[in-house]
């Protein structure tokens, strides 16, 4: 009995520290996120001269742009859905594209390689053009309070 009391101890204390390295790991995660993220807002920020909100960001979320090449209207909720937490799925494929929200998805917003990508490539398919320093910061204010 003193041996399986014994056990029972080792394999909590197992459980706790897995745990603790986890929430650790997390962390450390996180606050680099939101390093790099304050970074990059603080660049747009110097580049044009504005203060951003989440609403704003919000705003220019929701905001429809009619398509060069089709006439379609679109917007950056056309595949991200209006909901960041949730899944979305790309207008051409199908394939289904992850919430970008960090509160549920905490690989978004912590490379700034891809993070400059999905914005040449996601600003030229819903505005036919480069989005502004502006309208960056104001993205990824609102993503980041998601």
């Amino acid at each position: 009995m003193a041996k399986n009391l014994h056990m029972n101890k080792v394999r909590n204390m197992r459980q706790f520290s897995a745990s603790c390295i986890t929430t650790f790991l997390f962390s450390i995660s996180f606050n680099a996120q939101a390093v790099l993220v304050d970074d990059m807002i603080a660049e747009y920020a110097q580049e044009s001269g504005k203060t951003f909100s989440a609403e704003k960001g919000k705003t220019l979320w929701n905001e429809t742009h009619s398509s060069k090449k089709d006439g379609k209207l679109r917007s950056c909720n056309s595949c991200h859905t209006k909901d960041l937490t949730a899944s979305g799925k790309h207008k051409k494929t199908g394939k289904k594209i992850d919430p970008l929200a960090p509160s549920v998805n905490n690989e978004r917003l912590t490379d700034r390689k891809k993070i400059n990508k999905w914005f040449k490539r996601n600003c030229k398919w819903t505005y036919g053009r480069k989005c502004t320093a502006e309208e960056k910061g104001h993205f990824l204010t609102y993503i980041k309070s998601q």
